[in-house]
């Protein structure tokens, strides 16, 4: 049992591994942004580094959701089982720096009908990544059709 003004959960921390970690670390640090929070190093070739990714969450999709937003977001290239996203403010300006830094662009920035400037890449450590840019405010998009909450559906 938790107390109730301490979240039961206090951080997401994704760990990849990285077989070019230096390649990793410059693509999410020095190109995507990614603020260094911190860094170890200990024996002679044994390194990590903590990058600080700003608020995480974490999006459950069910395989034809899956599907539809690689439909919509990719022109039905199929992602990866595991796939991360960011919240950019500029998703043409971070997919062509990115692009620049080694990132193979697998869908070019595409409005969805949720409302986000969306595109894929292919980065390193085998990771593929989301960028998206919110083109509305939050209580915008929740009066868009199609938007509700499993709460709301358990209602029903």
């Amino acid at each position: 049992m938790t107390d109730a003004a301490t979240p039961p959960v206090l951080q997401l921390r994704v760990v990849v591994e990285a077989t070019d970690y230096d390649a990793a670390v410059a693509f999410f640090r020095d190109t995507l942004g990614l603020p260094e929070y911190l860094a170890f190093a200990e024996g002679h070739d044994e390194r990590v580094v903590i990058l600080d990714a700003g608020r995480a969450t974490l999006e459950i999709a069910n395989p034809a959701h899956k599907r539809a937003i690689d439909r919509i977001e990719a022109n039905g290239a199929e992602s990866p089982h595991i796939r991360l996203a960011f919240e950019v403010t500029d998703t043409e300006g971070v997919t062509r720096r990115l692009e620049a830094a080694g990132g193979r662009v697998v869908a070019e920035p595409v409005v969805t009908p949720w409302q986000s400037l969306n595109s894929r890449l292919d980065a390193p450590a085998g990771l593929q990544v989301t960028l998206f840019q919110e083109l509305l405010e939050g209580g915008e998009r929740a009066v868009l059709d199609g938007f509700s909450t499993d709460a709301d559906r358990s209602a029903d």
